[in-house]
């Protein structure tokens, strides 16, 4: 009787730990902050093989990750005087003053993950002076460097080799650079070295689908399970619902194999997050006005 109520309770213990374990991950809360709208964007230039006489008036976002004692920002939006004259967004609210609606200051902010240099996504990463700031290795790299390089031989000076040197860092914004090279010389910036890899505990970082040098994407663990924030990875609903790669990739078929590993990680398909469809803020519910809880 003893030997049998001596199983019985180790068995209960090792019924309970499965739950414990559970219990004692680290779980966030993701809200999605969208601090401007871009008007009439073509569809084209977001879904491959898109018509082009479709346009969208377009989110702009960056998410909020709260919990295990940190406050992380996915992206950082854009703040700079070019940019509001060139793109003229509508609802526009600088993203350091965006955060106020979640009841945060800038320096509530502990790290930054830039999913890719472009100017609307690491344009504001210096309006958080406090913040740890996380970025795959070799998109700072080739972006602080071979990006800028001109061709050595004479085919330099042709205007087709002029285009291809453009084109190695388009959408990267000089200003953009040096404040992460200075991040980086005052000891804030960070590398995530590759595929896979752990940011912070319940906080995972997967090179993406080549949208730039080296893009990358995020799974979070939260109350509702795995959410992925693809960022530009995939720009909206309709890539994934269509398995349409984005327009805007250097490797199409490496953005595909990106979204159906999104299927994989995410513990469901409606917590695959897209960097810029407006449907984001009519599918989850409302906290303020610009503000969506994921979780």
């Amino acid at each position: 009787m003893r030997m049998i109520a001596g199983l019985l309770i180790v068995s209960a213990f090792a019924l309970r730990v499965p739950a414990q374990s559970v219990s004692s991950a680290p779980q966030y809360e993701i809200y999605a902050v969208e601090y401007a709208v871009l008007p009439q964007f073509p569809v084209s230039a977001l879904v491959a093989g898109a018509d082009k006489a479709r346009h969208l008036d377009i989110a702009m976002m960056f998410w909020v990750i709260k919990g295990n004692g940190h406050t992380v920002l996915l992206d950082s939006g854009f703040y700079r005087d070019k940019f509001l004259r060139e793109w003229k967004p509508q609802n526009y609210l600088k993203p350091s003053e965006a955060i106020a609606r979640l009841g945060l200051k800038p320096e509530d902010v502990t790290d930054l993950i830039l999913s890719h240099a472009h100017w609307d996504h690491a344009d504001g990463a210096d309006l958080f002076p406090k913040t740890q700031i996380w970025i795959q290795k070799d998109e700072y790299q080739y972006y602080t460097g071979e990006a800028w390089q001109t061709d050595s031989d004479n085919s330099a000076s042709t205007p087709q080799a002029r285009r291809a040197n453009r084109q190695k860092h388009g959408g990267i914004d000089p200003d953009d650079m040096m404040a992460l090279l200075k991040a980086n010389l005052d000891g804030r910036l960070h590398f995530v070295n590759g595929d896979d890899q752990p940011v912070l505990p319940g906080i995972r970082c997967y090179t993406g689908g080549k949208h730039t040098y080296q893009s990358q994407y995020c799974s979070v663990n939260t109350r509702s399970g795995t959410v992925v924030l693809a960022s530009d990875n995939m720009y909206l609903y309709e890539n994934l619902e269509k398995h349409a790669a984005i327009a805007q990739t250097l490797d199409s078929a490496s953005n595909l194999r990106a979204q159906d590993r999104m299927k994989q990680l995410a513990s469901k398909p409606s917590l695959i997050i897209p960097g810029h469809d407006p449907a984001v803020m009519q599918r989850f519910p409302k906290l303020v006005d610009g503000v969506v809880r994921i979780d």
